[in-house]
C-alpha cells in the first residue's frame, strides 16, 4: 500500500519536473543552499548508488552524511542533464529504497518534503493528496522532528484541510503540507501561514 503511495508520488513529480522551464532548474528551492536541480539529484540518488559507494562516498566525507549529500548532490546536478534526473526519478518509481531507520513512511516523507521544497519554492500550485500526508504524519515521532532541528516549543500546529494537529501552546495554522515544511525546519513564502509564531516560519 505504501510502496504504491510512493510510486505515484515519483510518477507524479516526475512528469511535473519534465515540464518546467530550464530556467527553473536553476531556481532556489526551499533547501538551503540548493537550486531545484540539486533537490532532485538528491531525491534520486539512492537510485544510482549502491551500498558500497554509499559508504565510499560517506568516508569521503569523514562519515559526515549532510556533507555528503551537500557534495553529491552538487556534482550530480552539474553532471547529469535535466533529462537524465528526471528518468531518474520516473524510471525508478517502484525502487525499495528506505532511509535507514525511517521504513516505507520515512521514503515517502523523503519524497513528499522535498518535492514541496521545489513546488513550494516555485509557488506551484501542487497539493499533495491527502492520505499520503496522513501516512507521513501518522509515522512521524518527535525524534525525526528533533532531527531536523526545528523548535516548536509553545507552538500547536494546526492543519485547516485536514484532521491534524501537533503540540500545545499558540496556534499557527495553515495548509497540511506547509505544515509539514514547518515540521522539516524550512521557511515558507509569505501569506502560506497564520498566527503569531509565522514570521518565525516565514522567508524574509
Amino acid at each position: 500500500m505504501i510502496q504504491d503511495l510512493i510510486a505515484a508520488e515519483r510518477r507524479e513529480l516526475a512528469a511535473l519536473f519534465e515540464s518546467l522551464p530550464p530556467s527553473a532548474w536553476t531556481s532556489p528551492s526551499l533547501c538551503a543552499g540548493w537550486r531545484v536541480a540539486e533537490v532532485v539529484a538528491h531525491m534520486t540518488m539512492p537510485f544510482r548508488f549502491s551500498t558500497g559507494r554509499f559508504v565510499r562516498e560517506l568516508a569521503k566525507s569523514g562519515g559526515r552524511f549532510n556533507a555528503m549529500a551537500d557534495r553529491v548532490a552538487r556534482r550530480e546536478a552539474a553532471e547529469l542533464s535535466r533529462e537524465a534526473l528526471v528518468a531518474s526519478l520516473r524510471d525508478n518509481a517502484d525502487h525499495p529504497w528506505r532511509p535507514p531507520g525511517g521504513g516505507a513512511e520515512g521514503a515517502l516523507s523523503h519524497d513528499v518534503i522535498h518535492g514541496l521544497d521545489i513546488t513550494t519554492a516555485l509557488q506551484l500550485e501542487r497539493r499533495v493528496p491527502p492520505v499520503r500526508l496522513e501516512v507521513i504524519f501518522a509515522a512521524m515521532k518527535p525524534k525525526q522532528i528533533k532531527y531536523f532541528g526545528t523548535d516548536l516549543t509553545g507552538i500547536a500546529l494546526r492543519a485547516d484541510d485536514l484532521d491534524w494537529s501537533y503540540g500545545t501552546g499558540t496556534p499557527l495554522t495553515g495548509a497540511a503540507q506547509d505544515l509539514l515544511l514547518v515540521l522539516g525546519n524550512r521557511r515558507l513564502p509569505a501569506g502560506r501561514l497564520r498566527g503569531e509564531p509565522s514570521a518565525r516560519f516565514t522567508r524574509a
